[in-house]
Order: structure tokens, then C-alpha cells, then sequence
């Protein structure tokens, strides 16, 4: 016994002294592409489905070693298209993986093109305004809405079913759109570099219809189903109880104050708060020293 353990401890130390730098980075990439991979189907239907599968091989496994020949041979079978079953079974968790992994900034905001200037976070943070008094309105009246705040991930899809606006927030606008008797109330507004580019639009259903709350309606689960395939800050105003939520990374947060849901539009568009005023004041000295040239 004494000598298998020593075998076993040459053994041990002979694999550790052939390990390099370049083993121990290998090591590192694996477990977090392990990490990740668990924490994609965790809390989704994939996460049945990886169980279901552990439960086929379980009895894969027992009935070769019995044996119990019609069930291993049919099993076999199974297990050997099993790659091209898993890719076509979690197609949407794999979409929504490299649609994350596409979208990925590195801590470096973009609101577009040639957009990441004062003038257009002066837009943003006017926008913000608007929405903000907007659904506080929408809420006191019970009024139901639903706006989809684009940020990187671009939502052409979307903004063909609906009507194309191009108009500058207010609440009077947004008060007028989600009016109940208005041909575009029933559907999502697009907001887009600013401005109102879309209304009446559709919006996919969630990936995890099954684990919603049954009691939240198809507004609240369009917006979670919107935020689970992009990064947009998708805001519900409840035309029942008039309580204003926020979808973000598939996630719904609700009771939003106007103060708080300004303060999630902002962190979710601007690097820094501070950003906001800077960009105010760059952009009115601009202005102050165009009107002296003049």
C-alpha cells in the first residue's frame, strides 16, 4: 500500500513538473468558459434540458453495464447525433450568448457613429427628462406604455413592425402615442440617438416564459423578452396599477420613483453622471463663443 502511494505521489509530482505558464493560462480559459456556460443555462429551460441529457447517459451507462440490449443499442444511436441535438435544443441560449459576447464593450460606452459627443449626451440627458416626466404622468393616469431605449445593440427587427415617427421626446408626444384610443398605443416606442424613432412596435416573448410571474401582463413580458436578446433599458408603465419597471439584461425591477428611474437611464447611457453636466457646459460655452464670433 505504502509503495502504490509513493508510485502514485512520483506519479503526481512527474505531471506538475511539466506544467508551464502557457498549461496554467489554458486551465484559467477553461474554467471560465465553464463558469459562463453554467451561468447561461442556469435559471433557463436549457438547464432541463442539461439535466435530461445527464439522466440519458445516467441509463446509457447502466444499461451497457447489465446489459440491456435493445435500450443501450437505441440510446447509442441517440447519444451519437447528440452534438447536432444539443445546437439545435439550445439555439436560442447560443444565440443569446454571442449576441452578449457581440456586444461586449470593455467598460467603453457608444451611442453610435460619430455620436459620442456633448451635443448628443446634452440629447440624451434632455431625452431622459422626457421620459421620466412621461411616466410619471402615464402612471398617476394609469395609462399603459412601453419604451425600448436603444443603446449598442441595434433593433432593426423590431422597428419595422411598427410606425416610423423621428420626433423629438415630450410628454405630450408620449402622452399622445400610449392615449388608449390612438391607432399607435398598442405596441413598444423605439427610441433611438435621442429621439422617438418608432412606434407600435412588437416585441419578441421571453426565453423564460415558464419562470415569469403569472400575474405580470404581455407588456411586462415583451419588455423582459426585448432586454433578454439586446442591451435595451426597456421601461413599463402598468395600466393597471400605474407602477413603472425597468428590464435590463432580461431582469425586471419595478416601484420606479422618477428619481430612480432617472438615475437607472442614466448609469445604463453614460459612463459617469458627471458626464451629463460636463457635457452641458462644454456644449453652452460652444454656443456662447459662436454667438461672440458673431
Amino acid at each position: 500500500m505504502l509503495i502504490k502511494l509513493q508510485d502514485l505521489f512520483t506519479d503526481l509530482m512527474g505531471i506538475i513538473s511539466t506544467i508551464d505558464y502557457r498549461d496554467v493560462i489554458d486551465i484559467i480559459l477553461l474554467t471560465y468558459v465553464i463558469y459562463l456556460v453554467l451561468k447561461l443555462i442556469r435559471e433557463t429551460r436549457a438547464g432541463q434540458l442539461v439535466k435530461g441529457l445527464l439522466f440519458l447517459m445516467a441509463v446509457y451507462y447502466i444499461s451497457v453495464r447489465v446489459p440491456l440490449k435493445a435500450i443501450s443499442y437505441l440510446l447509442e444511436k441517440a447519444l451519437q447525433v447528440g452534438v447536432l441535438a444539443m445546437i439545435i435544443l439550445f439555439q436560442p441560449e447560443l444565440r443569446r450568448a454571442l449576441e452578449k459576447a457581440g456586444r461586449s464593450k470593455f467598460g467603453i460606452r457608444i451611442f453610435g457613429l460619430g455620436q459620442n459627443s456633448s451635443e448628443m449626451k446634452l440629447i440624451w440627458a434632455n431625452a431622459i427628462d422626457a421620459i421620466c416626466d412621461s411616466c410619471v404622468e402615464l402612471s398617476a393616469s394609469c395609462t399603459g406604455a412601453l419604451i425600448v431605449v436603444e443603446r449598442q445593440v441595434r433593433l432593426g427587427e423590431q422597428i419595422e413592425t411598427g410606425t416610423i415617427i423621428k420626433a423629438i421626446p415630450s410628454k405630450e408626444i408620449f402622452g399622445n402615442i400610449f392615449y388608449p384610443k390612438t391607432p399607435l398605443h398598442d405596441g413598444a416606442v423605439i427610441m433611438r440617438d435621442g429621439t422617438i424613432l418608432a412606434a407600435a412596435c412588437f416585441l419578441p416573448k421571453p426565453q423564460k416564459d415558464a419562470l415569469i410571474n403569472k400575474k405580470l401582463g404581455s407588456r411586462h413580458r415583451a419588455a423582459i423578452g426585448m432586454s433578454e436578446i439586446s442591451d435595451a433599458v426597456v421601461i413599463v408603465v402598468s395600466e393597471e396599477t400605474g407602477q413603472i419597471s425597468v428590464a435590463l439584461n432580461g431582469n425586471l425591477t419595478r416601484d420606479y420613483t422618477r428619481e430612480k428611474l432617472k438615475a437607472t437611464l442614466e448609469k445604463a447611457l453614460f459612463n459617469d453622471k458627471k458626464e451629463i453636466e460636463i457635457g452641458k457646459k462644454k456644449l453652452f460655452s460652444s454656443l456662447f463663443e459662436r454667438s461672440r464670433k458673431k
